[in-house]
């Protein structure tokens, strides 16, 4: 994997428009936004809180352990214009059929949803990653403000 950059969530913070998400890999951060209701369910799993009901990302994570598969992990592949894509990577094993990899298109906002879920490992395309710019400063300002509709930050 050493075409990949690993990275974690940074930061998920509420906008006008949806939800920016900040995913950093330590030395570098980058952002792209999602729908608010993705952002909120991602959010809820990192703040370890537990919905009252399933959310629909809860719902798939159970299905897939129900029929013994499990993600493997969630990479960014390409970005055309402002919208990024991915492919989310499951394994599944269980008494009906031997050991099966299974790579999906997905969205980057469900794939993050579904990782996060799963404690599965997070990548950008190394290639991809070095063209996009670094929002570390961005962010820094972002949480130097005070913002009334609050958000997610992992380093806070």
């Amino acid at each position: 994997m050493k075409d990949l950059v690993r990275v974690e969530p940074v930061a998920l913070l509420p906008t006008q428009a949806g939800c920016a998400v900040f995913l950093g890999d330590g030395n570098k951060v980058i952002v792209f936004y999602i729908d608010p209701s993705i952002g909120a369910s991602i959010n809820a799993v990192l703040a370890k809180a537990k919905p009252p009901r399933p959310l629909t990302h809860d719902l798939f994570s159970d299905v897939l352990t129900a029929f013994g598969a499990e993600v493997l992990h969630a990479t960014i592949v390409r970005q055309e214009g402002e919208v990024f894509y991915s492919r989310l990577f499951l394994k599944a094993e269980n008494e009906l059929m031997q050991r099966k990899i299974v790579e999906l298109d997905a969205r980057p906002s469900d794939c993050i949803a579904l990782a996060v879920r799963h404690e599965a490992p997070l990548f950008v395309v190394k290639s991809l990653w070095e063209e996009l710019e670094d929002m570390t400063n961005i962010l820094e300002d972002l949480r130097e403000q005070e913002s009334p509709l609050g958000g997610f930050g992992v380093d806070d």
